[in-house]
């Protein structure tokens, strides 16, 4: 009789169940919709070879543009977009989306999402990863990231990846009425803690969970001036 052999990809999909089942749900990520989005997506296609095998721990992850970006760490995302509460009828906006995987999340639990880059290489890699998974409802676009996505305006959803410090009042004008936009804002440029915090539009801002995640340089508040 002959004995059945694990794939890779078998190997990846029980990382994902791992996953999910001890960081992601322990993190308060309580969302169905998301955990099994999180079981379904394979993060070891978003970042580089050499990264594959640690696509499902918590450790730190890149994916190579023009320069080498880090992947924000699954169970951080998760809890963006539990908090963010991603609705079937969605539009949504993935700010500083790199090679793509938080919008090919989003793209599961949402009617559009388009994945916003500085990094053309990354944005090119992003695209193709939507392709390979079948994602038809998911774009990638290269621009500065305080303008946003204008052409495609207004999002119900916009989720900011990765820390900032300001230069998010462009991003708030694109949101729909009601929209929500969720950012890890910290307190210095260059800072890679913060405040997740929620953003509904015409309501007060409302603080989250503490985080981590690389800094998005470009959504930096300018330096105050001093006498």
């Amino acid at each position: 009789m002959s004995e059945t052999l694990a794939t890779p990809e078998d190997s990846f999909a029980a990382l994902r169940e791992t996953m999910v089942e001890r960081q992601i749900r322990t993190f308060d990520v309580s969302d169905l919709a998301v955990q099994a989005r999180m079981k379904a997506v394979p993060r070891e296609i978003f970042v580089d070879e050499t990264y594959a095998s640690l696509a499902y721990s918590d450790a730190r992850v890149l994916v190579t543009g023009a320069a080498p970006r880090e992947l924000t760490a699954p169970l951080i995302l998760g809890r963006l977009l539990k908090e963010a509460g991603v609705h079937g009828a969605d539009r949504a906006l993935v700010v500083g989306g790199a090679s793509g995987y938080a919008a090919a999340l989003i793209a599961g639990l949402a009617a559009e999402v388009v994945s916003l880059d500085e990094d053309a290489a990354l944005t090119a890699k992003a695209q193709a990863n939507f392709a390979r998974l079948g994602l038809a409802n998911a774009k990638a676009v290269t621009g500065p990231l305080g303008a946003g996505a204008p052409a495609q305006k207004p999002f119900d959803l916009i989720v900011v990846d990765g820390v900032v410090t300001g230069a998010l009042d462009a991003l708030a004008d694109q949101l729909a009425s009601g929209g929500r936009m969720v950012a890890i804002i910290g307190d210095a440029p260059g800072a890679r803690t913060g405040l997740a915090t929620l953003f509904v539009r015409a309501q007060a801002p409302r603080a989250l969970f503490s985080a981590s995640a690389a800094p998005l340089p470009a959504l930096a508040a300018p330096p105050a001036f001093v006498f």
